[in-house]
């Protein structure tokens, strides 16, 4: 299944609405959503992963650097994940550790 973004602003940051499988193949268009997510920073990002069935490890390594591009930028980052698929990667890289994960978008947005 084909990767597929849509952001979503919100009073409280913008949710990146992700779904589809993150793969090497489709790593540059979710660079480019997440760019224009953190836009010029100092804001919260929320990616919403609930539609994604598979993440391999490039994938990850876009949400890293763009946890890093926010917070170099005054903003944070934080992922909605409830999918066995995914935050079972997330445990097992120990991203869940340096990322901020979520069930719910509200609880996300809340910091």
């Amino acid at each position: 299944m084909a990767m597929t973004t849509a952001l979503e602003q919100q009073p409280d940051g913008v949710v990146l609405v992700v779904r589809g499988e993150i793969d090497v193949a489709v790593t540059s268009q979710l660079t480019d959503a997440l760019r224009e997510a953190i836009g010029e920073g100092g804001r919260r990002v929320v990616v919403d992963l609930e539609g994604v069935d598979f993440i391999d490890s490039a994938g990850l390594g876009v949400l890293v650097a763009g946890l890093k591009r926010a917070r170099t930028r005054g903003g944070d980052l934080a992922l909605v994940a409830t999918g066995v698929s995914v935050t079972k990667v997330l445990e097992i890289t120990g991203l869940h550790r340096i990322i901020d994960v979520r069930e719910t978008r509200e609880a996300a947005l809340a910091r």
